[in-house]
């Protein structure tokens, strides 16, 4: 299925950033699934880690929206300018990615007659796969039956809490902590992150996590822990431990979100 790719800013009080759309093209009604997807990446990365993604689901007749973290500059030369704002808002980015959704389908693209979404996809890499699941009790989403897709996410157990800590990255270490707004330092963000994850408060929802055996930053034993946590919450929690996914290779994730998703979804 032919797509239309449209730049656009999605735009919050507190910050801004840069994302596409992908629209399906082929007015075939019945080529166009009613479940819309948005996804945003990981820490110091930008939107293109989840373009495979998009590409897969939108080529399926899946509506996407892929959009760049605040304040990391390989996507937005955008600053923020409190970590206070980002740790409270970054989440809120999903609610208005469906409104800009939304508001090309039904009307800049002049195609009312697309399904409306009866399901929500909100996924995210590391960072993006903690803030998707967090958004998932956004207000925005209340009438809509919604699950969070996370790859590469757990609960480290070892000393080590990110990929900036091991000897992966230890000789850029220096020029990677500057691809982001110094108030979005590493030290904070994952000090920060880690406690996040291990204190979720989300309840209640459905949640898929996609982890690879040899993805170092989460380690053995974290992504368990993770899963522990949501199901403490009553969330209704599946997992996969691809053999080769690797922290910095999110988009090696795009056959096993895809194939979820045709499984959960009763897709032909």
């Amino acid at each position: 299925m032919s797509s239309k790719l449209i730049p656009l800013e999605l735009s919050l009080p507190w910050f801004q950033v840069n994302a596409f759309a992908f629209i399906p093209s082929n007015l075939d009604l019945g080529e166009i699934k009613p479940a819309w997807a948005l996804f945003t990446h990981g820490y110091t990365s930008h939107k293109g880690d989840c373009l495979n993604w998009a590409s897969r689901l939108v080529d399926a007749g899946v509506p996407c929206l892929i959009f760049d973290q605040p304040g990391h500059y390989l996507g937005s030369f955008q600053e923020v300018n409190s970590w206070k704002d980002f740790r409270d808002h970054a989440h809120e980015l999903f609610g208005e990615a469906f409104l800009r959704l939304q508001n090309l389908m039904e009307t800049h693209l002049g195609i009312g007659g697309f399904p409306s979404p009866t399901h929500l996809i909100l996924g995210g890499h590391s960072l993006g796969a903690y803030t998707s699941i967090k958004a998932l009790e956004l207000d925005s989403f209340h009438h809509l039956s919604k699950m969070a897709i996370g790859v590469g996410i757990g609960i480290g157990q070892r000393q080590a809490t990110h990929l900036f800590e091991t000897a992966f990255y230890e000789k850029t270490l220096s020029l990677r902590r500057q691809l982001v707004s110094p108030c979005l330092d590493s030290k904070v963000v994952f000090t920060w992150l880690k406690n996040a994850k291990e204190n979720m408060g989300v309840s209640n929802q459905r949640i898929h996590l996609i982890t690879g055996e040899d993805d170092v930053v989460v380690g053995a034993g974290g992504l368990e822990a993770f899963i522990e946590v949501l199901e403490k919450n009553g969330n209704v929690v599946t997992w996969e431990r691809p053999k080769r996914l690797p922290h910095h290779e999110p988009a090696t994730a795009t056959p096993h979100l895809y194939a979820f998703l045709k499984d959960q979804l009763g897709w032909k």
